[in-house]
């Protein structure tokens, strides 16, 4: 059921209007195609009030944009889309861009998409450039809004003053960001966004999963992240856990993740949690509806602050 409680907010000072959290979609899609069993999970969010969904032309090869696109025909919903430009080595001019965008609004089924970001703002090319190809595609009919992802302070306010000048609005940059990695905070990115407008999304809210409560010195992950995150990590991350186990019971029974999602929504961004599938999208929905106290936050705060990474 759709949360009434939250309502849709603005990317930036675009027209664009989205849930306060949104759903990335980097393991939507197999083997280059659509992925048909993502349409339960698509609906279980739309109805639960996630309306922004998140992807990019190299996620899963592009079969991230194409599962969503599926999603988007066998269900006759449409929620708000951000995709996003990959300036690899060999694209090194403005066309490379519109032809990408191209490509992805092919993949998605879409005549325009609502967002459209550079991913990362690789050399050799200016940043600046590729700020006016954005601007070009507003212009062109081919996005709502723009945005980029991975950009410090610096290179936001370049990325700001160069929209700015052919004008049009840098709607948001998305960046990691969680209780766990909390660099937006401490490098003026986040409080720069809000002097300039522009929207941060937060990528991995959920720090990979070490803020969803599962895993513990006796259960650690598998894979990549047993390398990642050791145990002396994991033993020094039980403390913040606990406070989130013990402020989401205060809360009728919120999770950790819920928890730590909503924690990113206090402090002024837009989360954007994966979902593998309608479990993960239900608990996610959880995080709308309610706000952490001010004594909550600074609780998580002063626990996360104790953390080190054991590596």
């Amino acid at each position: 059921m759709k949360n009434q409680n939250d309502p849709l907010v603005a990317l930036g000072s675009t027209d664009v209007r989205v849930s306060p959290i949104g759903v990335g979609t980097n393991s939507w899609g197999a083997h280059r195609a659509a992925d048909p069993e993502k349409l339960t999970t698509f609906d279980v969010l739309l109805s639960a009030g996630v309306t922004f969904f998140d992807t990019a032309e190299i996620y899963t090869f592009g079969a991230s944009e194409r599962t969503i696109g599926h999603c988007i025909r066998a269900s006759g919903r449409a929620p708000v889309v951000l995709t996003k430009f990959s300036p690899m080595p060999w694209r090194l001019g403005k066309p490379a861009l519109t032809a990408a965008l191209k490509r992805s609004l092919d993949r998605l089924g879409l005549r325009k998409v609502d967002v459209y970001l550079l991913h990362f703002p690789t050399p050799p090319v200016p940043l600046e450039t590729w700020a006016d190809a954005l601007a070009d595609a507003v212009q062109a009919g081919l996005t709502r809004a723009v945005g980029i992802s991975n950009c410090n302070a610096e290179q936001t306010r370049r990325a700001h003053a160069a929209l700015k000048a052919r004008g049009v609005p840098l709607a948001c940059n998305e960046v990691e960001y969680s209780l766990l990695k909390r660099a937006p905070e401490r490098n003026g990115l986040l409080s720069l966004c809000h002097d300039l407008g522009v929207t941060l999304i937060a990528y991995r809210p959920l720090a990979m999963g070490m803020l969803s409560g599962k895993y513990t010195p006796e259960y650690p992950p598998r894979g990549i992240r047993s390398i990642m995150f050791r145990h002396r990590y994991l033993v020094g991350l039980q403390p913040l856990l606990g406070a989130m186990k013990r402020i989401g019971n205060s809360r009728g029974g919120k999770s950790a993740s819920q928890v730590a999602v909503n924690w990113v929504m206090c402090k002024g961004a837009l989360p954007i949690p994966g979902a593998k599938d309608a479990k993960q999208a239900q608990e996610n929905a959880g995080a709308l509806g309610w706000r952490l106290t001010a004594g909550e936050i600074a609780e998580l705060d002063s626990a996360a602050e104790t953390i080190r990474q054991g590596r």
